[in-house]
């Protein structure tokens, strides 16, 4: 049966034309936060930690940003398909305006009150000290991100992913550099410690967006250097329609993140080691799920354009593909995880700064998240590459929201505050409690179909004759 359904040289080809540069992206900005966290670990647990905490405010905007590029992408996979520019041009000018007046936000608040952020997570005076110097810079960083994120949204969706893969090799190798440079004082740069940790994030943040705009000007890009008129001359019917399938996904990023949030909050306040061996941990899963953001993506440009351009039977059997094919992948990448976990969370400790309480908990976590990796994997391409793409944000909404704060945030709350156990014992409820609950729904719904919500017209009238032969 695996065998019928994966033999097809045109879907390989596609997927790995789309997925390979992708990955390799995102492996890239994995470890441009490897690079961070390698070199902040080496002044020590409060550093790490501090990093840690203050992340947490950029990670929720992270999700704000990926709700509103990911909801966006629904337009721009199925206009691709459709071949409508002005669509495409249209969407780009209203997430790039909604992006931006997030951004300014989160960062006026990271530059203006940036202790009251690291206080929710921790308040020992070293550390509070060192989050707020670090947040405090960092938050310059934030519309840079946003912007960042959307152009390699457009980029993916219309089949153009070489250059966002360029641009990322370069920031990484720059934001090593500054790193090095600005943390230690090497290369005649002033040694600044934590805050050249930051300055280095910020300079490396800019230099992408900036770098990707020059090329496309020299290109003449169609959709970045399109008229202003056209650009950001949406009128009120096409905004009610963008964010009528971009709220559900902004709502459910968001609220999401906050899920992620509260966990950090709980986690946190249990003492700083845990906060510096979730730090490790994050720095592994960002690399590893950049197998997956690969995959995903190509799920849902793929997916999508398939959707747009009226192949309703075409779509649904590659939805069915990467269903199958990104929970086989996460068993490799797992067992990859949990036979090298020892030696992957000892790459921290080069310095020997870091305590061995943190060492042991990191390579607990990793465990849990490695074993929990296949299960976790289902909702995520489905909800991000498939529903999404097919149209449905809703229901993905509603089934995220559904297991983390109706189910999994309650019991982690019980499981650390009514009956205390250990750390470890917590972090691994707020896993199992969510991933099997939502993936079994998750499952569920993709076998009925009715998932696929098309808005072009060519995909709505495809898919009304679809129907009529089912």
């Amino acid at each position: 049966m695996l065998k019928t359904l994966f033999n097809d040289k045109k879907f390989w080809r596609t997927v790995f034309t789309l997925a390979v540069p992708i990955g390799i992206q995102n492996l890239l900005s994995a470890s441009f936060t490897l690079v961070d966290t390698l070199m902040v670990g080496q002044l020590g647990d409060v550093c790490l930690a501090a990093v840690g905490m203050a992340g947490q405010w950029s990670w929720i905007l992270s999700f704000f940003t990926f709700g509103i590029c990911s909801g966006a992408s629904v337009f721009f996979a199925q206009y691709f398909g459709e071949q409508n520019k002005e669509g495409i041009v249209h969407t780009y000018g209203v997430a790039l305006v909604s992006g931006i007046l997030c951004s300014l936000v989160f960062m006026m608040v990271g530059i203006f009150c940036p202790q009251l952020v690291i206080k929710i997570f921790n308040r020992t005076p070293e550390v509070l000290q060192a989050g707020t110097d670090y947040l405090r810079i960092v938050a310059y960083s934030y519309p840079a991100i946003l912007i960042n994120i959307l152009i390699n949204t457009v980029l993916r969706s219309t089949h153009r992913v070489k250059l966002p893969m360029i641009v990322s090799l370069f920031t990484t190798v720059l934001n090593a550099f500054l790193d090095y440079g600005l943390i230690f004082g090497a290369f005649g740069l002033p040694g600044m410690g934590i805050k050249g940790a930051a300055v280095a994030t910020v300079i490396s943040a800019w230099s992408g967006p900036a770098i990707i705009l020059v090329v496309s000007a020299f290109l003449r890009d169609e959709i970045f250097y399109a008229p202003i008129k056209e650009m950001f001359g949406f009128k009120l019917p096409f905004v009610k329609k963008f964010y009528k399938r971009c709220f559900p996904v902004v709502l459910n990023e968001t609220l999401w993140g906050m899920g992620s949030f509260v966990y950090n909050a709980l986690f946190s306040n249990m003492g700083y080691e845990y906060t510096a061996a979730i730090s490790i941990l994050r720095t592994f899963e960002n690399i590893s799920i950049s197998f997956f953001v690969g995959l995903t993506n190509a799920a849902c440009v793929i997916v999508g354009k398939d959707i747009g351009s009226g192949e309703i039977k075409k779509g649904v059997l590659n939805a069915k593909r990467f269903m199958i094919l990104v929970p086989l992948v996460s068993v490799f990448i797992s067992a990859i995880i949990v036979i090298f976990r020892n030696q992957l969370v000892g790459i921290f400790n080069m310095g020997n700064m870091i305590s061995e309480k943190t060492l042991v908990c990191a390579r607990s976590i990793m465990l849990i998240y490695a074993l929990e990796l296949p299960v976790r994997n289902i909702p995520y391409v489905g909800i991000v590459g498939i529903f999404r793409s097919g149209g449905d944000t809703k229901k993905s909404m509603q089934y995220d929201l559904l297991t983390l704060w109706c189910v999994a945030v309650p019991v982690t709350f019980i499981a650390a505050l009514v009956f205390k156990l250990p750390f470890v014992a917590v972090f691994l409820c707020s896993y199992v409690s969510e991933d099997y609950l939502k993936a079994y729904l998750c499952i569920r719904h993709f076998r009925s179909k009715k998932w696929i919500k098309p808005i072009t017209e060519t995909g709505k009238k495809a898919l009304a004759e679809y129907l009529k032969g089912e």
